[in-house]
């Protein structure tokens, strides 16, 4: 993103919109959450105990270093969820807006650079390791920078399916490996065609070799794909048409959000009214439906659904940047519309963010202002596409650490997507238990992949029960993306 919120409301620019929606046949519905209790709700990151991070923005857009967090309710319902003020970065020197970020496979989370740090655009090189469980709100780390590196900004970023932590520079070919133990960085990323400025990344089926697909910016209509094995880009062809727009402003060209679906195909969201379908089978290019004139998604969130539909958010792009909103869900075929939430009318895509939760696949959206909605969708996901629990403790205490194995557990997809300004994976496996009645999330750890459609592969994660319930009978579930595997019964001691 190379414009704030408060800039473009210097420009005053004021756009009516009269959305007239006719009768959907089916039955997609948008619900209140209980209203944010800080000055705006920006972008929201899932943890691996089920409870969502949620960054507060001011009046104008920027962030102010306040991470509150949402708490799902004794059913594990988001709507009705409790908000607590949880911790701050502040003190730290650290509000970013506009950055990189993505659970790690041992639970933590990773925070790298933005675009602005509090209200000043410096492409900030800050990067900290938050851990959610290490103290009662948790505890900050700092990251260093990859040697030489002047800029981070609005990075791209990605787990890669064996772990590794992914970093882009904003505003170069440079991109680098994590060492999530000692906090250090190796270089890689070698062949890339063009600058990272604006794009995204889209982690791939293992089928495919886990490799990485990105769309260029800055290189014409060309794609390219970085192979985790050789640490290399390489070209992967032209999509049918230009996805970017400059807006005609004098910038990097913007782009839409590349959501991976279950069928191997991502679906890319352009920023002129076009979208794309790449076959990671095949490794061609085709042409998606398009958009309504004057819409398209000059930056802006998409999430996967149950069904494998991909929820996007266009918005007015005569002029970028505007109101009102159009929500869509692709269908593999087609773009149906589908009801906004109540801010449709007055939101740019660019303000949203989504998240998928692991209630329902229900997604979570906010757009900078204390409405924060969840889209309940209306398909339910395929049998083949759930985690199988294949093994895991017959008893559960508090205190102890458990492995619990199977397949799927990764999902078929990273989740929602957005590109260089924000990301919210949420391809690893919660543990949801049930017990006298509520449901919990035991914190997880410990991924033995972070792939995406890793089919038959065995993998595993630990959890543990960090308060003590009682006793009695109850089941666990593994779910990811909102879809859930089959219950298995745990005895409570």
């Amino acid at each position: 993103m190379q414009r704030s919120k408060k800039v473009l409301q210097e420009l005053g620019i004021a756009t009516a919109f009269l959305l007239i929606f006719c009768g959907a046949a089916k039955a997609q519905t948008w619900a209140a959450v209980t209203p944010f209790p800080g000055l705006g709700a920006g972008a929201a990151i899932l943890r691996t105990d089920g409870n969502v991070m949620v960054e507060e923005v001011d009046t104008t857009g920027y962030a102010t270093g306040n991470w509150y967090l949402l708490v799902p309710n004794s059913a594990g319902n988001y709507e009705n969820g409790t908000w607590l003020l949880w911790t701050e970065t502040s003190s730290l020197g650290y509000a970013p807006l506009y950055f990189g970020s993505a659970v790690l496979p041992d639970g933590r989370i990773v925070f790298e650079g933005g675009e602005y740090n509090f209200s000043s655009k410096d492409d900030t090189t800050l990067g900290f390791v938050y851990d959610p469980y290490a103290d009662f709100t948790g505890t900050w780390t700092s990251i260093s920078p990859p040697s030489g590196w002047t800029k981070i900004g609005d990075a791209p970023t990605v787990v890669l399916a064996r772990g590794q932590f992914m970093l882009g520079s904003c505003c170069s070919k440079q991109e680098a490996l994590l060492n999530a133990s000692t906090l250090t960085w190796t270089t890689t990323g070698a062949g890339k065609a063009d600058s990272n400025s604006e794009e995204g990344w889209t982690l791939l089926p293992k089928a495919t070799g886990n490799d990485v697909l990105t769309i260029d910016t800055q290189n014409g209509k060309e794609s390219e794909l970085y192979s985790p094995s050789s640490g290399k880009w390489s070209l992967a062809g032209n999509t049918p048409s230009f996805l970017g727009n400059k807006c005609g402003l004098a910038i990097v060209p913007e782009m839409g959000p590349a959501v991976l679906r279950p069928n191997g195909t991502v679906f890319a969201a352009g920023a002129n009214s076009k979208t794309a379908i790449y076959n990671s089978s095949t490794g061609k290019w085709s042409a998606g439906p398009s958009f309504p004139a004057g819409y398209g998604v000059a930056d802006g969130p998409a999430a996967i659904l149950p069904d494998g539909n991909v929820l996007v958010q266009a918005s007015n792009i005569s002029p970028c940047f505007d109101p009102p909103s159009l929500y869509y869900e692709f269908d593999g075929t087609n773009l149906n519309l589908v009801p906004g939430p109540p801010n449709a009318a007055s939101e740019a895509s660019y303000t949203s963010r989504m998240l998928v939760l692991p209630h329902a696949g229900n997604i979570l959206h906010t757009d900078g202002t204390t409405d924060v909605e969840v889209y309940n969708p209306a398909g339910s996901a395929k049998s083949a596409w759930k985690p199988v629990i294949t093994s895991y403790p017959a008893t559960i205490t508090t205190g102890t650490t458990y492995t619990i194995q199977g397949t799927q557990f990764n999902g078929v997809s990273q989740g929602a997507a957005y590109g260089d300004d924000a990301q919210s994976a949420t391809n690893f496996p919660l543990v949801r238990l049930t017990f006298g009645g509520s449901t919990y999330y035991l914190p997880t750890s410990n991924f033995t992949s972070m792939g995406v459609q890793t089919g038959t592969q065995v993998v595993s994660a630990d959890f543990n029960l960090p308060i003590s319930l009682g006793t009695g009978s109850g089941t666990l579930q593994v779910v990811t993306n909102g879809i859930a595997s089959k219950a298995v019964t745990v005895k409570l001691k």
